[in-house]
């Protein structure tokens, strides 16, 4: 069960779930959770590319998958705080009610 195969159905799979989450949830928190869903699946394909590319003396897909990891923690941090901000205008976290906070 240790090949590339395997590794890229199970991203394949989280990619999937994470798509699913972010088109049709409404919910502000389980749309980050859809998107970090996505960014799991890119580093899992950095990781396992990395493993079986014949590059095992070299990091560069770890190094990817460190600079996705960092980054989405900067992405997560911003978007709780514009969450964060449309729950204070109008008490709700969904999404749809973003377009009101054009000014």
């Amino acid at each position: 069960m240790d090949s590339l195969q395997s590794y890229l159905f199970i991203s394949i799979t989280l990619f999937c779930l994470g798509l699913y989450g972010v088109m049709t949830r409404r919910n502000g928190v389980a749309v980050l959770m859809g998107i970090e869903l996505i960014l799991n699946a890119a580093n899992l394909n950095f990781v396992a590319f990395n493993r079986f590319g014949g590059l095992s003396d070299q990091l560069p897909g770890h190094i990817f998958a460190l600079f996705v990891i960092v980054m989405a923690a900067a992405e997560a941090v911003v978007a709780l705080a514009i969450i964060i901000n449309l729950y204070k205008t109008f008490h709700t976290v969904n999404v749809d009610e973003a377009h009101e906070m054009k000014g």
